[in-house]
């Protein structure tokens, strides 16, 4: 991300933020004469405790001087989580892990304590992504339920690209929005943790480009390091499944992440799923 597009993904983040947050959630009578939702610029700052034209400047994503002891105050007003307190802080203060962990453009390399844990999972379809939210790796139950990852090529294995781009999952989840936004709140995050990586906004120039859900989705996203979602999916072959997702981050150089798709206990899912593997192992054979 270079400085001007720092700048302006910043200012898009602050306008988002202080649209969403109702006057009386902030302890602000709401008035009749409102014409946006949300709080005024003026409120922010008082809140904040800064001047309207300092908070007016950086929403319009001046290139001001700013301090943490300032952007705690704006964050509290805004009451930012703690994964939007870390977007916020890396695109105001610039800063960035890239420097220090460079992503290699060649397939990551899982290690085999990761691949035994893959394997184990036999009953949870499970999916490993980098950074980038590149698909690296994934066990058989997550080829049954999504799709046979091994026949897409790498450069288009990425998991935002594939949501809009492949109607196997569009079809596949019930709500296919809640199961989408899932995963831009988590590329929301890293794209603030990795500012200087210019892939980003390589990879958002083109996404917003060819696909008009992706521009409004994403202007409307969250920023999650790890969501926990509750999804049903109508799968073509074993019909009403749901699971609760669990996004794990895995220590170490890589960034990895894993993610889990735990069959609900209170439903066959788990059976089906079963039965679905079976029958795709004997047709095979």
């Amino acid at each position: 991300m270079n400085h001007q597009a720092r700048l302006q993904a910043l200012s898009e983040f602050l306008k988002a933020r202080r649209a969403r947050l109702l006057p009386q959630e902030a302890g602000i009578a709401p008035g009749t004469r409102r014409r946006t939702p949300g709080l005024r610029r003026e409120e922010v700052a008082q809140l904040a405790g800064v001047s309207t034209t300092w908070y007016t400047w950086l929403e319009q994503g001046r290139d001001i001087k700013v301090s943490p002891s300032v952007l705690d105050a704006v964050a509290a007003a805004l009451q930012l989580t703690v994964d939007e307190r870390k977007y916020l802080y890396a695109l105001a203060l610039e800063t960035s892990m890239s420097a220090s962990y460079p992503l290699k453009e060649e397939a990551t390399h899982i290690p085999n304590s990761l691949q035994r844990i893959l394997h184990e999972l036999r009953s949870c379809p499970t999916i490993i992504s980098d950074r980038r939210c590149h698909i690296v790796g994934w066990n058989k139950a997550a080829a049954h339920i999504f799709l046979d990852f091994e026949q897409v090529p790498f450069d288009q294995r990425n998991m935002i690209r594939l949501l809009f781009e492949r109607k196997e999952f569009q079809r596949l989840a019930v709500n296919w929005e809640h199961f989408a936004s899932g995963f831009l709140a988590i590329f929301r995050a890293y794209y603030g943790q990795h500012v200087e990586d210019d892939w980003y906004e390589r990879f958002l120039g083109e996404m917003k480009e060819l696909h008009p859900d992706f521009n409004r989705m994403w202007e409307q996203s969250q920023v999650s390091s790890a969501p926990e979602v509750v999804l049903e999916f109508r799968h073509a072959k074993a019909g009403k499944m749901q699971f609760h997702l669990t996004s794990l981050q895995v220590h170490g150089s890589s960034d990895l992440r894993c993610s889990v798709y735990t069959p609900d206990p209170d439903s066959p899912t788990e059976t089906k799923l079963i039965r679905l593997m079976e029958r795709d192992h004997l047709h095979k054979n």
